[in-house]
């Protein structure tokens, strides 16, 4: 009984549709060696794999580079002899240039744009799933390239804004407060009028007044 459930169980694989960004973000066809088609690069999971660690381990394997995992986009299925073939698919970006040689399973990688690479698919089916979800990724990545771009942009107006010298403050020039002369009398505090009957009182005052009559005392007041 359990041979016969394994021998219908489905062939499970997964993939990726793979973005190298750029002006025209280009998407990753492969050549089989021995079919001789192009296909979407895709493989079968390991026993208990996760299927986007096994899409990502797939890619590098057959288009030489490392990637980053993104949004699940889709699953495939199709007969495969007597099998069902259900294949899941991830947006996938590289990051920087190839970094192993290719499975040998795979002759050659092709970086096209998407309407390109949809008519260089050999597979009816991939031809139409890429179709549908190609121009999702491909606005997803021109976004993410327009955001990293003004992100620097955003760190240079930062960093120019840090460096720039300080303009030094202008103050307002100070306003000379002109001079008041004041009546010798006046300089005299008293009580009342009755001190200014005092003879002292008087004696003072002419004093005060003679000398706040010489040049210097004006210069001063």
């Amino acid at each position: 009984m359990a041979d016969s459930v394994e021998a219908h169980a489905p062939i499970l694989a997964a993939g990726g549709i793979v973005l190298r960004q750029g002006s025209r973000p280009r998407i990753a066809i492969v050549r089989l060696r021995r079919e001789k088609t192009w296909v979407l690069p895709k493989g079968k999971l390991y026993p208990g794999e996760r299927p986007h660690v096994g899409a990502r381990r797939e890619v590098l394997e057959e288009t030489g580079h490392d990637v980053s995992v993104h949004e699940f986009l889709g699953s495939m299925s199709y007969p495969v002899d007597s099998k069902i073939k259900i294949v899941q698919f991830w947006h996938m970006r590289t990051i920087g240039g190839p970094v192993r040689e290719l499975n040998r399973d795979v002759k050659a990688v092709k970086w096209l744009p998407l309407k390109e690479a949809i008519d260089a698919l050999s597979r009816t089916h991939e031809k139409v799933f890429l179709a549908n979800v190609g121009p999702v990724v491909v606005k997803a990545a021109k976004q993410a390239e327009r955001n990293s771009k003004q992100a620097v942009r955003n760190k240079v107006v930062k960093h120019s804004v840090r460096k720039s010298p300080k303009r030094p403050v202008r103050r307002a020039p100070a306003v000379p407060v002109p001079a008041v002369s004041m009546p010798a009398a006046h300089l005299i505090s008293g009580d009342d009028l009755q001190t200014r009957g005092n003879p002292f009182v008087k004696a003072i005052g002419g004093w005060i007044g003679r000398i706040m009559t010489q040049p210097s005392m004006r210069r001063m007041g």
